[in-house]
């Protein structure tokens, strides 16, 4: 366990998160911070604790880690529960949000009032989070980009966020009448048929509008790879979904048979996809190490850039151990973009002091932040 983390911060401030406090999340027994500038730079040994620190403002806007789906799994070792608080600096007033989990239990309150449904927060406040693990979104399966996508629009839309778990919870509903139908035919097909109008329903709303996000998100995307990559090479984005090519309704229907005899339905938009490529190539077969990290970058900013558009308002943009990931020539191009006037709050992470002077510059605050 470290002593210190050591926070640089640069710029004036604008609307941002002030301060947060922790209490049994992760590493942290108790801890505050304050974040009195536009961009922050916390420097410690690994072990400290910066990671969760971020993760702890990130989980303040979505009420839930970026880095576990397991409640539990954010709790301090040996404590049943933990609690979030943070000041956001919001247009007209400060709003204090709490996030407690406890035993199960999750309660997410505005200055002392607790949301009766906790989704009606999403999209309140936003924040994108670049780690190292995010490499998995170019290398590993379609889950994790449907994932991705379905975390933007819904915050950029509350109908897409109100479809989505609608779509999620039919499937589920679907696939168990398909057990049963499998093991003892004959179960009421008036319930199959509801199943299939409600996913139709929700599914054909999912579809048009990650058609029409694919379309608006590319030339953002195209923008940020060529700032920086020096624009060597053009990228893509493709949207590959059962229904280009016939309605929702339509599979379910046709691939009734073989859902039973997998026992699971096999067609819609959760099989959907998003194929990233570089030039005429495929990014995740042909696409080099230092493609794929600028594609990556790119990716979030043209996502931090999109929700900064659709919400009228600037995203926390977190950056973890980011100077270990790239080369000099994108480094630089990446602290110029996000040192611009598109980009707000930026909360970043880094092992060497030095090195963050270096990138700053030595005319930096410097605040000591104990552990």
């Amino acid at each position: 366990m470290c002593e210190n983390i050591k926070t640089f911060v640069v710029r004036p401030p604008l609307s941002h998160l002030q301060q947060i406090s922790l209490t049994q999340f992760r590493n942290y027994s108790f801890n505050s911070f304050d974040f009195t500038r536009r961009i922050t730079c916390i420097t410690g040994a690994n072990g400290c604790g910066k990671t969760n620190l971020l993760d702890a403002v990130y989980y303040l806007c979505y009420t839930k880690s970026y880095f576990t789906a397991q409640q539990q799994h954010a709790a301090q070792s040996g404590t049943d529960g933990f609690r979030l608080q943070g000041t956001f600096e919001g247009v007209k007033k400060p709003e204090i949000i709490t996030c407690k989990w406890q035993a199960g239990k999750k309660e997410i309150a505005a200055n002392g009032v607790e949301y009766e449904r906790i989704a009606d927060h999403i999209g309140k406040y936003a924040a994108v989070m670049i780690a190292p693990d995010d490499m998995e979104l170019v290398n590993d399966g379609s889950e994790l980009r449907r994932k991705w996508i379905d975390g933007i629009l819904s915050q950029a839309d509350k109908q897409y966020f109100e479809c989505l778990i609608q779509y999620q919870k039919v499937l589920l509903q679907r696939n168990g009448w398909l057990k049963m139908e499998a093991a003892q035919p004959g179960n009421n097909s008036h319930a199959l048929e509801y199943y299939n109008f409600q996913l139709v329903r929700n599914g054909t709303y999912l579809y048009q509008k990650r058609a029409a996000f694919i379309q608006e998100f590319l030339p953002l995307l195209n923008k940020y790879y060529h700032q920086l990559s020096s624009g060597r090479e053009a990228v893509s984005m493709q949207y590959s979904s059962d229904l280009h090519t016939h309605s929702l309704d339509y599979w379910l229907t046709q691939t009734l048979q073989h859902d039973l005899r997998l026992q699971r339905t096999t067609r819609g938009l959760h099989r959907d996809d998003l194929q990233f490529g570089i030039g005429d190539f495929s990014l995740k077969q042909f696409g080099s190490q230092g493609q794929k990290k600028s594609y990556l970058f790119a990716l979030k900013l043209a996502q931090y850039y999109y929700l900064n558009n659709q919400l009228k308002q600037q995203p926390i943009l977190l950056l973890d151990d980011i100077f270990e990931k790239l080369d000099q020539s994108r480094m630089e191009a990446l602290l110029s973009i996000i040192q611009g006037a598109d980009f707000g709050q930026v909360i970043l992470t880094d092992t060497h002091a030095q090195r963050v002077r270096d990138a700053f510059g030595e005319g930096v605050n410097i605040n000591n932040i104990a552990l």
